[in-house]
């Protein structure tokens, strides 16, 4: 157990308020802090949200840079093909619920608030063990494993989408962090471009993989970048992903055409909403729901390997009413992302058609209802 925050006096361990628990991707990591960040909003001091993910995830480097309080366990997911990573899976698992049971016991928190993925789990099994009340927070359309097992023994599910199958489900948009909900694309443009070193003249592409990034969309990008490497209206930063960014070389600086800059991963997304034309990305539920709260004009490519095939679900949120251009990966493939792009950039009116649905669908975001749910949860908890 990785343990970088836990040194509390036992009057700081009564005073916990809410264990926020997920992690492994930003997928996950992302609405966590955004959980977190709610909470932090409606008054709960920062100390008081401890979070609680793996030692393996992207949660590693993003939430030492909060200021919440934080424990990591060494677990890892089940994968759906045979692969002897599995064979660790039920050890790791047991030695970390034992170890949740007795970081809960020290913390003694309200509630404990699931974002799902297996980085979860730990934190859930010691809830439910130690009669801990559990609030499942969903954000995709087709809730994943891990969410649905914790809902069987949770209070509550705070859900973004209508018609949710998860049990006692209450609407109340998703998890979006604050600094995102804040972004003003007209007034934040010049500022965000600044800082990302994209110029204002230029129509800006935002490229993003996802934390792991996609080959899909680097190689879609690549073909576009070919057929516009001496394009000197054009930017595009492109997000590859750690584990392809070495491979992917710019194509461009500037001088001569397209400004093409290619990173790892992206620190500062309220940069990338605040400054981009146009955001190309997949369908993960923080994607498509941070679309939607900023109102950026987005071309998004579902992960056909997706569980249950829950990002096309996500995006279909959006792209069923117009505040969004849905591309598969096949179509993707065959040219369809850089035809798509070509389109919109030459069509403000269209590109500000979809800014305008989007921003409608992302309005549930802006209820507080979610922070809410969690403090009657947990004020009911203390109270009884």
């Amino acid at each position: 157990m990785s343990d970088t925050s836990r040194t509390r006096s036992a009057a700081n361990a009564a005073a916990t308020f809410a264990v926020v628990t997920g992690g492994g991707t930003s997928g996950h990591v992302l609405p966590a802090l955004a959980v977190a960040d709610a909470l932090v909003a409606d008054g709960v001091e920062a100390t008081e949200v401890h979070y609680v993910g793996c030692e393996r995830g992207i949660e590693t480097r993003l939430v030492p840079e909060t200021p919440y309080p934080r424990t990591f366990f060494d677990v890892v997911g089940f994968q759906r093909s045979l692969t002897r990573r599995n064979l660790g899976f039920v050890p790791k698992m047991l030695r970390a619920r034992r170890a949740a049971v007795t970081l809960l016991r020290e913390l003694r928190p309200a509630v404990v608030v699931s974002v799902g993925g297996y980085a979860s789990m730990p934190a859930v099994f010691a809830a439910k063990k130690l009669g801990i009340p559990i609030v499942v927070v969903s954000y995709d359309r087709r809730p994943g494993r891990a969410s649905r097992l914790a809902a069987r023994s949770a209070v509550a599910c705070a859900v973004a989408f209508d018609n949710s199958p998860l049990p006692r489900a209450r609407m109340t948009g998703a998890p979006v962090r604050q600094a995102v909900l804040d972004v003003d694309r007209e007034t934040d443009r010049a500022a965000a471009r600044d800082r990302l070193g994209i110029p204002n003249d230029r129509f800006f592409v935002a490229v993003m993989g996802g934390s792991l990034g996609s080959g899909v969309l680097n190689d879609a990008i690549a073909e576009y970048l070919t057929a516009h490497r001496e394009d000197v209206g054009l930017a595009v930063r492109q997000v590859a992903g750690e584990r392809f960014a070495t491979s992917v070389a710019p194509v461009g600086d500037g001088s001569s055409g397209v400004v093409h800059q290619v990173v790892g991963y992206e620190r500062d997304m309220v940069a990338i909403y605040a400054g981009a034309d146009l955001l190309i990305g997949r369908g993960g539920a923080s994607t498509v729901h941070e679309v939607a709260a900023t109102g950026t004009p987005a071309i998004l490519v579902p992960w056909a390997g997706a569980a249950d095939d829950h990002q096309s679900d996500n995006v279909a949120w959006l792209s069923e009413v117009g505040a969004a251009v849905l591309v598969d990966e096949a179509a993707c493939r065959d040219g369809a992302l850089g035809v798509e792009i070509e389109r919109l950039r030459g069509s403000v009116d269209a590109r500000r058609a979809l800014a305008d649905a989007a921003r409608q669908r992302g309005e549930v975001h802006r209820s507080g209802a979610l922070a809410s749910l969690i403090r009657e949860v947990a004020l009911t908890s203390r109270s009884s």
